[in-house]
C-alpha cells in the first residue's frame, strides 16, 4: 500500500483543542492511501482520502474542522455518471464509525454472523459494500470522531441543534462537492438514527440554500422526524415491535410462534391501528369487558402477562417491556436490539440496569476504528476518536425535518426515499418508521417514490450478516432505480 501526503497537511494550521491537553489537529488536511478489495466477486481498486475540512463563519474564519473518510473507486472515466453517497450516523453526538466499518464502506468489522463481538479485534474487507456502484464519504459532525471546534469564541449553538446542525453541514457538503468536482454526479444522503433527522433536514437545506438537488435519501432506523405522536397513538404504535421481540424470544402462544415473523406481523399492525388505537382513545370511558378483551389480545401478541397490561391501563412503556418480557428467566432485553439479553442486579424493578447491546457494540467497534484509522488509513493523531462526543445542550426545538423532506420531494421529482428498519429495534421501531412515512405524505401523492425495507435484526440491522448483504443489495437497487435515463424529463 502506497502513502500519498497532500501538501495541505504540512501547511495547515495546528489548532489547540483543549486547555487541559495540548493536542492539535490540522484544520484542513488530507492523507491518501491506495487499496484493493473484492465486492460481489468483482475485483475493485479504490482510493481512501482521510482528512479534515474546515467549517467557516460568515467572515471566512475557520471555526471548526470536520474529519471525514472519502472512498473513491479507481478507474472511473466519467464521474458525472458515478453516484456519490454522503453518510452520517446519529446520536446526535455519534461518530460515523458504525456505518463506515460495518455497513456500506469497503472495510468490515470483525464480528460473528449475528453481530456479536469477537476477539481478536480487527478489520477485514466488506464483500457487500456499495463502493462498486457509488463513491462514499463518511462525515463526523462537530465533537464526533476527530472533529472539533477550533474557535473558542464561537457559541456552541452554531452547531448543537436540529436546525443549526443542518445549516453548517449543508455548507460543509457544498465545499466538499465543489472541491471534489462532483456537482454533476447523482447524489444521495444516508443517515442512521438521529442521522435520519439530519439528512431529512439536509435534503431541503441543500436544495433551497445551495441549489444542490438529490436523487435519493436513505433513512436507516429513522427517528420521528418531528412528526407529532403521543397518547393513544404512541401507545398503539409500540405493539408490533413488542410482538416481533416476543416472537424472537419464543414468548408467544404456539399458534403464533409457529408462523413466520413477516407473515405474522401484518396481523398485529392491523390490530394496533384498527382496534387498539381507537380503544385507547376512550380512556376511562372504556367498558370493563372491552378493557379485559383488549388486554388479553395485547398479552397474546406481546408475550407480556395480562395482569401487567391491566395494571398499567393498557399502556406498557418500553422500559417496562424490556424488563418484564424475560423477567421470569432472569434476563432483560436490549433497547437498540432486543435479540441481546442483559443481566441486572435484581429481577425486580421497572427498567433494565443497562443497554446490553450498546455495551457489546462499543466493545467491538472502539478498538477496531482506532486501529483502522492509524494503521490502514495512516491518520495518526493524539486526538481522541469520539465514538460519542458531547453535543449538549442540543436544541431540539422547531424540528420540522419530516416536513422538510416532504417539501424537498414535492419540489424535486427526481428525489426518492427508502426507509430501512430492523424489527427488533426498540429505540426507533419499525412500525413508527412506517407511521412516519404515512404522516409525512398525507396526500399519498409521493408514495410511488417511497419504499420500506424490514430486516430481522435491530437498530444497526447490518450487523447481522444476512441483513448486511440484503441491506446493501437494497441500497444498490435503490440507487440504480432512482437514476433516470439520460434526457428523461422531470414530472412536476
Amino acid at each position: 500500500m502506497k502513502l500519498y501526503l497532500s501538501a495541505t497537511l504540512f501547511l495547515s494550521c495546528l489548532i489547540t483543542l483543549s486547555s487541559f491537553a495540548q493536542v492539535a489537529i490540522p484544520a484542513d488536511s488530507i492523507i491518501t492511501t491506495k487499496h484493493s478489495t473484492t465486492i460481489l466477486g468483482q475485483a475493485i481498486k479504490y482510493t481512501a482520502h482521510k482528512g479534515t475540512q474546515p467549517v467557516w463563519n460568515e467572515a471566512g474564519k475557520a471555526i471548526a474542522t470536520l474529519d471525514y473518510t472519502y472512498y473513491e473507486r479507481d478507474g472511473v472515466a466519467n464521474k458525472e455518471n458515478r453516484p456519490l453517497v454522503i453518510s452520517f450516523n446519529g446520536g446526535p453526538g455519534s461518530a460515523s464509525v458504525w456505518m463506515e466499518i460495518a455497513y456500506t464502506g469497503p472495510a468490515l468489522l470483525n464480528i460473528d454472523d449475528e453481530g456479536y463481538p469477537t476477539q481478536p479485534y480487527g478489520i477485514g474487507k466488506n464483500p457487500y459494500s456499495i463502493l462498486d456502484i457509488a463513491d462514499i464519504v463518511f462525515i463526523n459532525p462537530v465533537n464526533t470522531g476527530y472533529s472539533r471546534i477550533l474557535d473558542k469564541e464561537t457559541n456552541t449553538n452554531t452547531f448543537f441543534g436540529v436546525n443549526a446542525d443542518v445549516k453548517y453541514l449543508a455548507s460543509w457538503i457544498n465545499t466538499f462537492v465543489t472541491r471534489r468536482n462532483r456537482w454533476n454526479s447523482p447524489k444521495y444522503l444516508i443517515g442512521e438514527s438521529y442521522g435520519t433527522t439530519r439528512v431529512s433536514g439536509l435534503a431541503l437545506e441543500l436544495q433551497s440554500a445551495h441549489w444542490m438537488y438529490l436523487n435519493g435519501v436513505v433513512l436507516v432506523s429513522p427517528t420521528t422526524l418531528g412528526i407529532e405522536r403521543g397518547g393513544p397513538v404512541d401507545m398503539a404504535l409500540r405493539l408490533p415491535y413488542y410482538a416481533a421481540t416476543a416472537w424472537y424470544h419464543q414468548k408467544l402462544p404456539a399458534d403464533l410462534q409457529s408462523r413466520d415473523l413477516e407473515e405474522f406481523l401484518p396481523e398485529v399492525e392491523a390490530f394496533a391501528v384498527d382496534e387498539l388505537l381507537p380503544t385507547l382513545a376512550k380512556g376511562g370511558l372504556l367498558a370493563a369487558d372491552r378493557r379485559q378483551a383488549i388486554a388479553a389480545k395485547m398479552a397474546r401478541y406481546s408475550g407480556l402477562p395480562e395482569h401487567v397490561i391491566l395494571q398499567n391501563n393498557l399502556d406498557v412503556g418500553t422500559n417496562l417491556f424490556w424488563k418484564e418480557l424475560l423477567r421470569d428467566s432472569g434476563y432483560t432485553v436490549g433497547r437498540l436490539d432486543s435479540r441481546y439479553r442483559g443481566i441486572d442486579r435484581k429481577d425486580g424493578g421497572e427498567r433494565p440496569d443497562f443497554n446490553a447491546e450498546l455495551t457489546a457494540w462499543l466493545h467491538a467497534f472502539t478498538p477496531a476504528i482506532n486501529h483502522y484509522m492509524r494503521n490502514e488509513l495512516n491518520f495518526a493523531t493524539d486526538v481522541k476518536y469520539n465514538m460519542f462526543g458531547s453535543v449538549y445542550p442540543w436544541d431540539r426545538s422547531n424540528d420540522r425535518t419530516g416536513e422538510n423532506l416532504r417539501q424537498a420531494m414535492a419540489q424535486n421529482p427526481f428525489l426518492h426515499l427508502m426507509v430501512q428498519s430492523g424489527y427488533y429495534d426498540g429505540a426507533c421501531d419499525y412500525f413508527n418508521a412506517k407511521y412516519t412515512m404515512w404522516q409525512m405524505d398525507p396526500s399519498g401523492r409521493l408514495q410511488d417514490r417511497m419504499s420500506f425495507k424490514g430486516y430481522r435484526s435491530g437498530h444497526m440491522m447490518y450487523l447481522r450478516k444476512p441483513d448486511l448483504e440484503q441491506g446493501n443489495a437494497d441500497i444498490r437497487t435503490f440507487i440504480k432505480n432512482s437514476i433516470p435515463e439520460a434526457g428523461a424529463p422531470a414530472k412536476y
